[in-house]
């Protein structure tokens, strides 16, 4: 497997790395957002764990769909759509790269987002605009 330093990315015959170059709207985030711990004090919540902290974790269950639960080298190719290892991989390097700053859980969030933009998930775009249209109906009650 290779590291971020590698710079790799997803190809035809399966992961070659961690494509560590920054995205726009995530940057955005990372330097704007607000970790859950300041939230969660801010308006007294006692839980250490944010509400899409599980959300998160099984969406990150369902892209890698087989990869949970068998040998890597028995995955078949394209039969998830994120696997756990390659997840975990550019997770990791993510956290010690561009979103080393960003406490945990949110460089995990980062981080999913950033690979499902590199493989094409949804664009930049898509994400911003589905952001804006979530903060309109938050700040619209």
């Amino acid at each position: 497997m290779m590291s971020a330093k590698d710079n790799g990315q997803v190809t035809q015959t399966g992961w070659s790395g961690t494509d560590v170059q920054p995205i726009g709207v995530l940057e955005e985030i990372r330097q704007r957002g607000r970790p859950w711990e300041e939230l969660a004090a801010q308006y007294g919540v006692t839980n250490p764990d944010p509400p899409w902290k599980l959300t998160l974790e099984a969406t990150c269950d369902m892209l890698a769909a087989d990869s949970c639960i068998k040998p890597y080298d028995q995955v078949d190719p394209g039969s998830c759509a994120l696997p756990s290892l390659e997840r975990r991989a550019e997770e990791d390097d993510l956290s010690e790269t561009i979103y080393a700053d960003v406490p945990y859980p949110e460089n995990q969030l980062l981080a999913l987002a950033h690979s499902m933009i590199k493989r094409g998930f949804f664009n930049e775009e898509e994400l911003a605009n589905r952001m804006r249209e979530l903060e309109r109906r938050l700040n619209s009650v």
